[in-house]
């Protein structure tokens, strides 16, 4: 199995292609996390106050700038998701192998950021079922935790059509509890 913090693969579907984040996104991300109907999607649980919803591009470059440390640190990954038909990105996944005392010991956790024009039931199964098998092995885990929100139905159908199940139990952060992850066992 290939470290991922030294080797981050592209990973293909019908119409997307998810690949480690680059400068060059910059643009793209902009639009994403810009987008007033993104935000509410994009899951900032224990990420310090951090809602992602950047007003300049200035700040949306000081998050690339903190993404790719992560990276080089080991942290977490951050992967571009780009559109096929029109090679723009329309969204991201952060995912990482997560280490703690709570039910999410050993789990894969993964944030899916997407514009708001495709937060759509079949964007997020298509892109979640491309990633799936590699991030069992990528992320030596045997569980995929991601957030479903209460006030997208169409993510929740997307969790639910895909086997995901609703963990009772709560994420611990650093200073509060956070609800409503899925989890879909290998």
């Amino acid at each position: 199995m290939k470290n991922i913090y030294e080797f981050c693969p592209q990973i293909d579907s019908e119409n997307f292609l998810i690949r480690k984040l680059e400068e060059d996104d910059i643009d793209g991300l902009y639009k994403i996390y810009s987008d007033k109907k993104a935000v509410p999607f994009f899951n900032s649980d224990n990420c310090h106050g951090d809602d992602f919803y950047y007003k300049t591009k200035e700040r949306v470059k000081e998050a690339i700038g903190f993404w790719k440390e992560a990276y080089l640190n080991g942290w977490f990954v951050r992967f571009s998701v780009v559109n096929k038909k029109d090679n723009q990105v329309i969204g991201t996944i952060e995912a990482f192998h997560r280490s703690s005392d709570d039910y999410f010991n050993k789990v894969c956790l993964l944030r899916l950021d997407l514009l708001s024009d495709y937060e759509q039931k079949d964007c997020i199964k298509e892109i979640l079922c491309a990633v799936e098998s590699p991030f069992y092995d990528l992320f030596n885990t045997s569980s995929i935790v991601t957030k479903g929100f209460t006030n997208s139905l169409n993510r929740i159908q997307a969790l639910n059509e895909l086997n995901y199940q609703l963990i009772d139990e709560p994420l611990v952060g650093s200073y509060d509890k956070y609800f409503n992850y899925y989890e879909k066992k290998k």
